[in-house]
């Protein structure tokens, strides 16, 4: 990771989200206009054509008393006047059930298009305005409608060209005026789309391409806005993934170190303690009580580290041996850890075993010494920090267990606990708890030992857990299934 190119180049985007957005928007908008331009445009048709007919009927109504000759109540001139003032070749008025002509031209084109304003439909009005846009170039139209309550009806008979080229005019400023919405709606929604989304998410997506160049630099961690929105919460949990994953690999890193550095000393180390199971070996022929007290313990001490460096990098892979479990009595067990404490009776630290005599488990004995001893050094650790005086504060670390749900044969659920009356676990240390190289509450410690007891006991089917409590100290419970039994004393096993 740490050799990756730090110069990466952010990979070219080929089609912009902001791009699309704009043009989404212009189409969203000039889809709504056209949805306008219709019922529009049908209305614009319909106006102009009542207006018409409004005009025929004030003519008609202001020539009722001019008389002009027979058959007509308008002179010649008139009439030609009123003609090319509507653009129109016939105009009638019906009064009263009686029909009067206004005025007529020499010629009078075949009428190609009826049309009754008084009975015309939603419908039939946008199918005339979209058949006179397509069509209405060359017809002769003849329009009728009725004017005021319906008493007096007008007729008037044109040319639908003026009413199409009307209509073309009234489409191309809708058009132009549509299409200028359209683009000034986009341009708002792309300038506040691209500030408020599209250039955060290109920081994110640039953030993210960078750190994967090279993610254990901290700098490359995305460093999030104070917005509340979705975004701000995007960008946060952005930053905290990759602080995550920044600690992860830092710590990788220092595993593989570790594991290089533990590999290089292994081989001597274990040559220096052969040599001291050597001089042991001897020191135990030495006829000294005392020698003789404490030889025993330790060859066990020697023997149990000879087996830890052959198996020191088990951790560093992740794994450990698979158990190999005996029936075991629990309470010597105990006992020997405690020896292996190797206290100081000035440290004033009471161990306490209260393991039933008789109780058996079935688990692996060096594994299972392993968990005790690394719970008990925490708890040693623990109350040596306390700086009361030994005589009067209570130092103590008892180790406890039982049987439950006990089936056939007498073997069940094994429920041990260890605990001690120290100042209990800071908060850091309760977040990280089980994890390697965090969970340390003690400065200098390796935060191993809790790791290390929790896999140990998972491997055998169980779970540890830290005990809620109501009084100062801390308690650990391990549980075991089926793996614990009563038996009438015989011979020990440790």
């Amino acid at each position: 990771m740490a050799g990756a190119s730090s110069d990466q180049p952010v990979p070219k985007v080929r089609r912009r989200l902001s791009t699309r957005i704009l043009v989404i928007t212009a189409l969203a908008v000039m889809l709504a206009e056209v949805l306008i331009f219709v019922p529009s445009v049908s209305k614009f048709r319909y106006d102009w054509l009542t207006a018409k007919i409004e005009t025929v009927a004030v003519a008609g109504l202001a020539s009722e008393e001019v008389d002009a000759g027979p058959g007509s109540v308008l002179g010649p001139n008139q009439e030609s006047a009123l003609l090319n003032a509507l653009d129109a070749q016939l105009i009638a008025i019906n009064d009263q059930d009686a029909s009067r002509l206004l005025a007529r031209a020499e010629t009078v084109g075949i009428p190609g298009v009826q049309i009754n304003l008084s009975d015309q439909t939603t419908i039939a009005l946008i199918l005339g305005a979209f058949d006179t846009l397509i069509f209405g170039a060359d017809r002769t139209m003849r329009v009728q409608g009725a004017v005021g309550d319906g008493s007096v009806r007008a007729e008037v008979v044109m040319s639908e060209r003026p009413l199409h080229r009307a209509m073309l005019v009234y489409s191309r400023n809708v058009f132009l005026l549509s299409l200028s919405i359209a683009l000034f709606a986009a341009l708002l929604v792309y300038t506040a789309i691209s500030r408020y989304l599209v250039r955060p998410i290109l920081n994110m997506t640039q953030s993210m391409v960078s750190f994967g160049a090279n993610p254990t630099d901290r700098e490359r961690i995305i460093k999030p806005n104070l917005r509340t929105d979705e975004i701000g919460v995007a960008q946060r949990e952005l930053a905290e993934m990759q602080r995550r994953l920044n600690e992860t690999l830092r710590e990788q890193r220092h595993l593989a170190d570790l594991g290089l550095a533990v590999s290089k000393i292994n081989h001597d180390l274990r040559n220096i303690l052969a040599s001291s199971q050597m001089i042991s070996d001897r020191l135990a022929a030495v006829e000294d009580p005392t020698v003789q007290r404490f030889a025993p313990l330790l060859l066990r001490s020697l023997d149990r580290a000879l087996h830890y460096t052959q198996s020191v990098l088990a951790y560093g892979r992740a794994v450990e041996s698979a158990p190999v479990r005996r029936e075991v009595r629990l309470r010597l067990l105990v006992e020997d850890v405690y020896e292996s404490l190797t206290l100081d009776q000035k440290s004033g630290i009471r161990l306490v075993n209260a393991v039933p005599t008789d109780l058996l488990a079935l688990v692996d004995p060096d594994q299972f010494h392993r968990v005790l001893l690394n719970l008990c050094r925490n708890s040693v650790e623990a109350l040596s920090s306390l700086s009361e005086d030994p005589s009067v504060v209570v130092r103590q670390i008892r180790i406890g267990a039982d049987i439950h749900q006990a089936g056939p044969g007498g073997w069940g659920e094994l429920h041990m606990f260890v605990e001690d009356t120290g100042p209990g676990l800071p908060e850091v240390a309760r977040e990280n708890l089980f994890r390697a190289f965090r969970g340390s509450a003690r400065s200098g410690g390796t935060g191993l030992g809790l790791p290390i007891a929790a896999e140990i006991v998972e491997a055998h089917g169980g779970d540890i857990k830290l005990a809620v409590r109501d009084r100062p100290g801390t308690c650990f419970e391990i549980r075991l299934v089926g793996k614990a039994g009563r038996r009438e004393p015989a011979v020990a096993q440790a």
